[in-house]
């Protein structure tokens, strides 16, 4: 079944949407939230949200990739998850190093003026990582989107991880300037 049949039976309100958008897309959705909690239990939790979430969103919101949608919710529950037990605990791990490394560039502070700039924020890193090489480009997104640790990227893209590390600063201060040229106060 493709994603427009089974928004389909979303619109259609048929629960046999959730089952079908779980079958396609449950094994990605759950490698997502494991990597981020490390969390068997914790990661199958977020996934099942992930599919309430769809079901209260989808409609009126009718996405172009169902794959991404559901992967950005999971993404998103599974950080709240992982803020809200790293606060109980303070734990330290992949993701907070992997944020920790982004908050560098951008802040992760909501302002109201902030609010107002998020859509030019989104097409101004669009452009960014769509002027990078596919490598780096993949390279970027693999360490912020999908929180992959240093040693796995080095490994997923043969290089040592002094080329991994040295490559991501290199990008995030790419990054920096791009946005400032973009008119962001950093």
């Amino acid at each position: 079944m493709d994603d427009n049949e089974i928004i389909k039976l979303f619109f259609a309100r048929d629960q046999q949407a959730i089952q079908a958008a779980a079958r396609q897309y449950g094994a990605y959705c759950a490698s997502i939230a494991q990597r981020i909690l490390g969390d068997q239990g914790a990661a199958e939790e977020c996934v099942n949200d992930t599919w309430l979430k769809c079901w209260q969103s989808i409609p009126p919101q009718r996405p172009r990739s169902l794959k991404s949608f559901a992967g950005r919710i999971v993404r998103n529950l599974a950080l709240s998850a992982h803020r809200e037990s790293t606060a109980r605990k303070r734990g330290g791990g992949q993701v907070q190093l992997a944020l920790d490394e982004l908050s560098e560039v951008v802040s992760g502070g909501d302002t109201p003026e902030g609010a107002l700039d998020r859509q030019a924020f989104l097409t101004a890193l669009d452009g960014f990582l769509a002027a990078l090489p596919e490598r780096n480009r993949n390279l970027f997104l693999r360490r912020y989107w999908y929180l992959d640790s240093v040693d796995a990227l080095a490994k997923r893209f043969s290089m040592s991880r002094t080329q991994v590390t040295t490559t991501l600063h290199r990008l995030r201060q790419r990054l920096r300037v791009h946005l400032q040229q973009e008119g962001f106060e950093l």
